[in-house]
């Protein structure tokens, strides 16, 4: 969220980087909404300051014995009072209607982001390892899945419907392995604390995090105003709303590894087949909150650590920079993996690291004091995959299949499978 004051201070350069996102100009219509508000509030003043004024003449009225004079005072503060009762509400509902305003402009996109309408702009920025050499022609993961036995898309649409899965047997214990190791990894090698956090959240964490209001239909609303979660972003981010942090106590980094959960509401017709896109997933999430000046910094630290979940699993990926159409909401600067999938013959998202700026921080009122004084700023946020285990899953099925169906198993996974080698 945007801070009213800093848009009018720089309204040309507000709406410039909203123009580089596709949206259009938006600083005169939020100037205009502020202005309602700020005329409310000096007509209230002075509503308040004459009324303060008046019940001091009422007193010197009464004591020179001007009863007539008094009695029109009384009316007079008694209207004031009405006008101010039902001007402190109309107050509120000015405020509200600039907040709402402000809740749903996007993020600006750092200077360096490719401009863009969609995914179709976004830039290669590097490419790592080569596609695995089959010699046969390579199958899809559910293709694999369901021939072991291991994929059961039938049974989970029964008991739940369309986009959930049945993971049974060594394909399920793959997957847990997948969640341990990156979890061990980021921990043990990457120097996050992890997190055990709710799955379920309430709406104000939502709201901190800009998935309310604007993405509610991505969403899975249970009881009163609780959701679950989209990602372990909202409870990991949210774990420093309303805080003041030392800036010594900076960079704060934290992973989970959580089942997540989303609508999809977007995407119908898309990906049905297989378990590319669920209602309820996996994934292991990092989030660091840093000092302005660390944030840019830390992007590229956190993509290298999703980078390294790939490279330790011996799968060829390219990383992509998003262009501005294609960027998150919240997000001024995001990182794409993909990951290369021989079964579909593309190349396939797998992880998203995203750097936040202040965005998310004003929202949650998440701030920092510096050093030595008595100054306060907003931390910055930044969150990413690292990485999806269930795509993770995917990829490792279909990179290290075999002609007969059975699947290899990377060795960096053997030790959380009891030295298990081959499946099938």
């Amino acid at each position: 969220m945007f801070d009213i004051k800093w848009i009018r201070e720089n309204a040309e350069a507000f709406d410039a980087g909203l123009a580089r996102r596709g949206y259009e100009a938006s600083s005169a219509r939020l100037i205009a909404l502020d202005d309602a508000r700020r005329s409310h509030i000096t007509r209230l003043q002075e509503a308040q300051e004459r009324r303060n004024a008046a019940s001091k003449e009422i007193g010197k009225a009464m004591a020179e014995k001007d009863m007539a004079r008094a009695e029109a005072l009384k009316e007079e503060v008694a209207g004031i009072k009405s006008f101010i009762q039902e001007g402190e509400e109309k107050e509120r509902e000015l405020v509200a209607a600039v907040e709402a305003a402000l809740a749903v402009i996007p993020n600006l996109p750092l200077e360096d982001v490719p401009v863009g309408k969609d995914e179709v702009d976004n830039v290669v920025l590097r490419v790592v390892g080569e596609k695995p050499v089959l010699d046969f022609a390579p199958k899809e993961h559910f293709e694999l899945g369901e021939a072991q036995g291991g994929m059961d898309f039938a049974a989970a649409a029964k008991i739940s419907g369309s986009r959930f899965v049945i993971l049974k047997g060594q394909i399920a214990r793959l997957e847990r392995a997948l969640g341990q190791f990156m979890i061990d990894l980021h921990t043990q090698e990457h120097g996050y604390t992890e997190v055990s956090p709710p799955l379920l959240v309430h709406d104000t964490a939502l709201y901190g995090t800009g998935q309310l209001p604007k993405f509610e239909e991505d969403l899975f609303k249970t009881t009163g105003d609780h959701y679950l979660i989209p990602t372990a972003e909202v409870p990991l981010t949210n774990l420093v709303a309303g805080e003041i942090l030392p800036q010594e106590e900076l960079p704060v980094r934290v992973t989970a590894l959580t089942y997540c959960f989303r609508s999809e509401a977007g995407s119908a017709g898309r990906d049905t087949r297989g378990m590319l896109r669920q209602h309820q997933f996996q994934k292991c999430e990092l989030v660091s909150v840093t000092a302005p000046d660390q944030s840019v910094d830390e992007l590229e630290r956190m993509l290298a650590s999703a980078e390294n979940v790939l490279k330790k699993l011996g799968l060829h990926y390219r990383v992509m920079t998003l262009c501005t159409g294609d960027m998150g909401f919240g997000a001024r600067k995001t990182y794409d993996i993909e990951v290369w999938l021989p079964g579909q013959d593309t190349f396939r998202e797998i992880s998203s690291c995203s750097l936040c700026g202040d965005f998310q921080a004003r929202r949650m009122n998440a701030r920092y004091r510096l050093t030595g004084e008595k100054a306060l700023g907003h931390v910055h946020t930044l969150n990413g995959s690292g990485i999806a285990v269930g795509r993770a899953l995917i990829a490792v099925l279909e990179n290290y299949q075999n002609a007969d169906g059975t699947i290899t198993v990377p060795e960096v996974l053997r030790p959380y499978m009891n030295g298990l080698e081959v499946i099938g």
